[in-house]
């Protein structure tokens, strides 16, 4: 038998073939470029906070009182009526020509419609037929030459309460 020598043991060197190594790192570079998304930022709502506290003294006269429009409805979800403030509507095309007639005809920044605000508090077996309606009432129309007229952009709703069983 053959002794091998020690001496050769430590001067044999491994080469890594760097050429394939940086082509691979290039073509997952160019993979996740190609398949990345940018997403839009979820959350992003048209929310305007005030600049300072709000000023002591009397409310300003252009403030409108909010405004609270209570849609009643019968066992079957069928609207049996309609109350803005306490003051009753016999349809939705006589609640549109009242709050028209409480907005006037003054439009753009700083007119009272910016600070204008309804409130929908509805019964919980109303249909949703009623409520679009409702909404459309208050929240504009268009004019005789085709351009919308935004009357109330601020509606909320009060949270839904369920009917004594």
């Amino acid at each position: 038998m053959k002794v091998r020598h020690a001496e050769n043991r430590g001067t044999d060197k491994v080469e890594v073939p760097m050429t394939p190594m940086i082509d691979i790192v290039f073509q997952l570079l160019v993979f996740f470029i190609m398949t990345f998304k940018i997403v839009s930022q979820e959350g992003d709502f048209n929310i305007k906070m005030p600049l300072a506290a709000p000023r002591e003294g009397l409310p300003d006269d252009q403030q409108l009182p909010p405004m609270k429009l209570r849609l009643t409805a019968d066992r079957g979800g069928v609207l049996t009526s309609i109350r803005l403030n306490e003051k009753g509507f016999s349809d939705f095309a006589s609640l549109h020509s009242h709050i028209i007639s409480i907005l006037g005809d003054e439009r753009g920044p700083g007119s009272i419609q910016q600070t204008a605000e309804v409130e929908l508090d509805c019964d919980y077996q109303l249909r949703y037929e009623f409520v679009i309606e409702a909404i459309t009432a208050v929240s504009g129309f268009l004019s005789e030459d085709g351009q919308l007229v935004k009357l109330i952009e601020k509606i909320k709703f009060s949270p839904p309460k369920r009917p004594p069983a």
